[in-house]
């Protein structure tokens, strides 16, 4: 009996234009982190369930993949890539100079409601700042943020910024004062844009007892964000530093943000603050942002992070300051998608080779190797066929040129070569000045 091919809700094949893409954008934030001074580590997709059991929020602990394997023990994939990080600072602490930057690119698994760009099982793609306090290592996150977006040519895009302090201090002021009912204020608060007002005032209300009006206080200040400049903005909140020392704390803290980035050449309209935002996972403790795509705001946050000062307190007495972000790439390239920033190409190679007999293989094989040599990338197709065959593979695939061997060609040790955007064609070429158009465009 044959068995039927297909996948499981919420898990999703990559076919090769979709894997180019994918390729292309890893490389390009690659290139960003590495320019920032960060090194790449790996962590195993299966940890002990005791290093990620209690690391998230209960939303998270909800959604984790954990199994007893074949030894018997309790383990659990990934949910993140944070959490390893922390076992891996903890366990390798004596073999790493601190402040150690990282960053770590690989899948994740979360049992939740598969959506539009959401899945099961995705890529997440994180750099973080370990074992300092600076505020300087804010600022550099932020900065990667900035840099990796515009390197992959997106241009109209807000990171929000917030504080935890500020929220704490938020929650203090109205009475909010156990840890757990300020995280469970904070994870309602998180939800302000996927269920609006009333869905939160209604989860306050019977998650914990907080009446609509006091509720509706709460949100009047989480709701405050930054609509002009800075400054205007810090001047604007500055008698909301009186309610409480946690709250000014976190507003000194982005005050101090905002003044290492001012003369940076980075768009200031690309960053404000915004008081409502969270962060769903509970290890944050100062500063936070999300990075919303705002031509399609409604994908959600591409990138997301903060500081974590406790996070390896669970594996170690030493504590061990941290902050960082996320990237969501199978989101951001849904995104991407549909924003049209994709090219449609199936193949890595930007020329295709055509063999017009059998005979003249061993030449297209000398030629190819010398191409690749020059970094060029080409591939031969292998099939001796009329030549609208090939022309259609390589128009399918995206080929930027097709480089055709002919009888005159092979016996002048030549080339004709069409260009596939332009439909412009040299006959009986030499490899050098083929090198050459290759090399230019």
């Amino acid at each position: 009996m044959l068995i039927t091919p297909r996948t499981l809700s919420g898990f999703k094949d990559c076919l090769p234009q979709e894997a180019m893409a994918k390729k292309n954008l890893l490389q390009k934030v690659s290139e960003v982190f590495l320019k920032f001074g960060f090194v790449p580590i790996e962590t195993p997709h299966l940890e002990y369930a005791e290093v990620l059991v209690k690391q998230g929020s209960d939303e998270i602990q909800k959604e984790l993949y954990r199994f007893k394997d074949k030894g018997d023990r309790d383990v659990a994939l990934r949910f993140d890539l944070t959490v390893p990080l922390a076992r891996f600072i903890a366990q390798y602490q004596n073999q790493l100079q601190l402040p150690f930057k990282r960053f770590a690119i690989g899948n994740v698994f979360r049992g939740e409601r598969a959506q539009k760009g959401r899945y099961r099982e995705f890529t997440q793609c994180d750099f973080d700042f370990i074992g300092s306090d600076s505020l300087s290592c804010d600022a550099e996150i932020l900065q990667v943020i900035y840099a990796s977006l515009v390197n992959l040519d997106i241009d109209e895009f807000s990171i929000r910024i917030n504080h935890r302090k500020i929220l704490n201090g938020i929650c203090k002021h109205f009475g909010i004062t156990q840890p757990q009912d300020v995280n469970a204020t904070l994870r309602i608060i998180d939800k302000l844009d996927k269920i609006g007002e009333e869905g939160v005032l209604a989860e306050l209300d019977s998650e914990l007892d907080i009446k609509e009006q006091q509720a509706k206080e709460i949100l009047q200040y989480v709701s405050i964000k930054q609509n002009g400049s800075g400054e205007e903005f810090f001047t604007s909140i500055a008698h909301l530093k009186q309610w409480n020392d946690e709250l000014k704390e976190g507003i000194e803290d982005i005050e101090r943000l905002y003044e290492i980035l001012k003369p940076l050449q980075m768009d200031k309209d690309c960053y404000r603050v915004h008081f409502c935002i969270a962060r769903g996972l509970g290890y944050y403790t100062g500063i936070v942002y999300e990075t919303i795509l705002t031509q399609i705001p409604s994908i959600g946050s591409v990138c997301s992070g903060g500081r974590y000062d406790n996070l390896t307190t669970t594996f170690s007495k030493q504590k061990m300051s941290g902050v960082g972000a996320s990237i969501g790439v199978d989101r951001l390239l849904a995104a991407m998608k549909e924003l049209k920033l994709l090219e449609g190409k199936s193949t890595s190679a930007r020329a295709l080779l055509v063999c017009m007999s059998e005979e003249y293989m061993a030449y297209a094989h000398t030629l190819a190797e010398s191409f690749r040599r020059s970094d060029i990338a080409i591939e031969i197709y292998p099939d001796i066929v009329k030549l609208k065959k090939p022309f259609s593979y390589a128009n399918t695939l995206g080929h930027e040129f097709v480089l055709v061997i002919g009888e005159s060609e092979f016996k002048a040790k030549s080339i004709t070569l069409k260009n596939m955007t332009s439909g412009m064609q040299l006959e009986d070429i030499s490899f050098l000045k083929t090198l050459e158009i290759l090399k230019q465009n």
